[in-house]
């Protein structure tokens, strides 16, 4: 299923051209026109998923493997140091396009891309809590 109103899935399906460096019948590579660094790609499936949640689960593991593959291909281009590999759900979270897509971040020493937080304490209560949802 595509979303005729989704600019993803106009890019992923060739319709407005791009950065493309890799395709396959599920998924499109393309360089980020915003990037964080040098190198900044985004996988995007062909298919429109709003975001993980509704990801097939088959796609979810084409797209783990495929960003393996295209994280180890650009650290050898770009000789980059490190990688981040992201993926945004819902507004709070950093997601402005609603359509399922991972970024790959080339990290540099001494960038400055700012992606972190602040490690905070796991308490007893949540950690209680969320044991508790998985049945434990």
């Amino acid at each position: 299923m595509k979303n005729q109103d989704c600019i993803f899935c106009k890019i992923a399906n060739g319709e407005i051209p791009s950065a493309t460096l890799y395709e396959d019948e599920d998924f499109r590579v393309i360089l980020d026109l915003g990037p964080a660094s040098k190198g900044h790609a985004l996988i995007l499936p062909k298919e429109h998923f709003a975001d993980l949640y509704e990801l097939s689960d088959e796609a979810a593991s084409k797209a783990l493997v495929l960003a393996k593959k295209i994280a180890a291909k650009l650290t050898e281009i770009l000789k980059c140091d490190g990688f981040n590999i992201v993926q945004n759900n819902g507004t709070c979270a950093g997601q402005t396009v609603f359509h399922f897509h991972i970024h790959l971040i080339p990290r540099y020493k001494n960038d400055s891309v700012g992606l972190g937080w602040t490690p905070g304490t796991l308490t007893s209560e949540d950690k209680d809590e969320i044991l508790a949802g998985f049945g434990k």
